[in-house]
Order: C-alpha cells, then structure tokens, then sequence
C-alpha cells in the first residue's frame, strides 16, 4: 500500500501490526512523505526493490522474516537509512539491529512525534545533496585513507568503502575537531538530533564506532585513527594541516577541509596510552 505526495522522499514502514502501519501512513503522509507499507518482511523486500525508498522503518518482530533478516538483505546491497521498531525489553536484542546496520531504534510503544523527529534528523544528515563545494576542498588523505567530504564518500587506497550516511555524518564530525574529545551525548547531538533521554541511549553511538572502526582501521582491536578518550567519548586522530599551518589566519571551515595528513605523534599527546589501546566498546 502506498500514499500519494509530492515529496521526493519515500519511506517504507514495515510492521505486522495494522493500526500502526495505519497512523505512520497517515502522519508521515500528512507532513510531506511518500508512504509504502508492508506488513512482513518479505513484502518489505519485495517493496523495497520496488520503489527504492529513502528511509525504512522497520519492526523487529514479524511473520515470515523479522526486522533483523530485512536489515541484513538490505544492508547487503544498500546504505539506505534504517530506524528499527522495537518492544524487546533486553538491551542486548535492541543493539542487535544497530551491529546489523541500523541507523537508530525507537523502543515500543512510541511516541509518533518522536518518531517524526527521529526521521527528520536522519534524513536531514544523509542528504544526498549536502556539500556541494568545489571537489578538491573537501579531500582528506591520511595515510591509505581518503575522504572526500563534498561526495561523501570514503576510499582506503583505490577502494572505496561502504559507509551509510550516518556513520559518514559521525566520521565527519570527528574529523571536523580532531584531536577533541567528544562526548556521546555530544555526538548524538551532533549526529543524531538528540540528547539522549536513557543511558541506553549512547549505545547507538558505541555501536556505529564499532562499525566504522572496522571499516576503517587496519587493525580494529588497535585503533589508530578513531580512539577512545577514557571518561570522555571518542575522538580522531590529531590532524596536522601543513597549509593551514602555513597561513594561520587561512583556517579552513568546517567543511571546507584541505589536504591534511596524521601528526605522528599525536596519539600520545591526546589520549592516555591505555584509552587508545581500547579497542572495543562495550554495549
């Protein structure tokens, strides 16, 4: 089933429960979005390859497939943002969908205006659009690793690296004050839209370090370039910028990142030796 709007952003809900796929396609209808719906996972998947949606909504308990075999068939082919529906009460179940992929999870029962802003936020940080400056003032290279801000888009050597728009969101950010600390709460401020209401909340923002430590470090036991700053939150690697260095008063913007390299020493001055040999976080 599908409701008809204008908006170029379409969201697939997926859930078994009838009254609740009825208020999500009617209240994400009402504020702009194309609404698709399904009520189980295999419907989910065959909708999805369908209309290509550009945000999924996804139960985790349903008949034929469940959320988490959607998550991973998706994931397999897609960075397309996922929120997860969830009424497990284990933390442990709740966090299985983020180690799959998923971009954020809402715990039934919910608030739908919690949902909405939960959406807006995402897509908000994922817009395929952001970042449209000139090519060559949005390149990072560290070592192997490159990063190209306006693109978003990651490569380590001629590969490029699958990142979804979020965990792209959060490396960015790291990166945009490296060598600082930040907090989780900062972090799901910044990158989520949130303060974070329960403590179970910062596990999204384990869990998506997780995710891009493995993508990105050679070594994800031993980080070198994502570290943790024990008591504080996480942090990236001090960056030395040789042009800004040059022309102090030629800081770049945030976003307007230029060629920049890995300070060799910079681990041992930002962060006690036992935070950047942490390796895993634990959620």
């Amino acid at each position: 089933m599908s409701t008809r709007s204008t908006s170029k952003e379409q969201i697939l809900v997926v859930d078994d429960e009838p009254s609740i796929r009825r208020i999500l396609e009617a209240r994400l209808s009402m504020i702009g979005y194309m609404v698709h719906s399904a009520s189980n996972g295999e419907e989910a998947l065959d909708l999805f390859h369908r209309h290509q949606p550009d945000m999924l909504v996804l139960d985790v308990m349903m008949p034929k497939l469940d959320g988490y075999g959607v998550c991973q068939e998706v994931r397999r082919e897609s960075d397309v943002p996922i929120i997860m529906l969830t009424a497990l009460g284990d933390v442990a179940d709740r966090i299985t969908g983020l180690e799959l992929g998923a971009d954020d999870y809402v715990i039934k029962p919910f608030s739908p205006k919690e949902l909405e802003a939960r959406i807006r936020s995402v897509l908000r940080r994922i817009d395929k659009d952001s970042g449209s400056g000139a090519p060559s003032s949005g390149l990072i290279h560290i070592g192997q690793l490159r990063i190209d801000a306006n693109k978003r888009q990651v490569f380590k050597g001629d590969e490029r690296i699958r990142l979804t728009g979020m965990e792209f969101s959060l490396l960015e950010l790291l990166v945009s004050r490296s060598g600082e600390p930040f907090s989780r709460a900062e972090i799901l401020k910044e990158v989520w839209g949130y303060t974070p209401e329960r403590h179970v909340d910062t596990r999204v923002v384990d869990v998506h370090i997780s995710r891009l430590r493995a993508k990105l470090e050679e070594d994800p036991a031993n980080p070198e370039l994502i570290l943790t700053a024990r008591g504080t939150g996480y942090l990236f690697q001090r960056i030395v910028d040789r042009e800004a260095l040059a022309v102090p008063a030629a800081a770049p913007a945030r976003n307007g990142y230029s060629r920049v390299e890995v300070a060799p020493m910079a681990m041992a001055s930002s962060v006690p030796a036992q935070a950047a040999a942490a390796s895993k976080v634990n959620v």
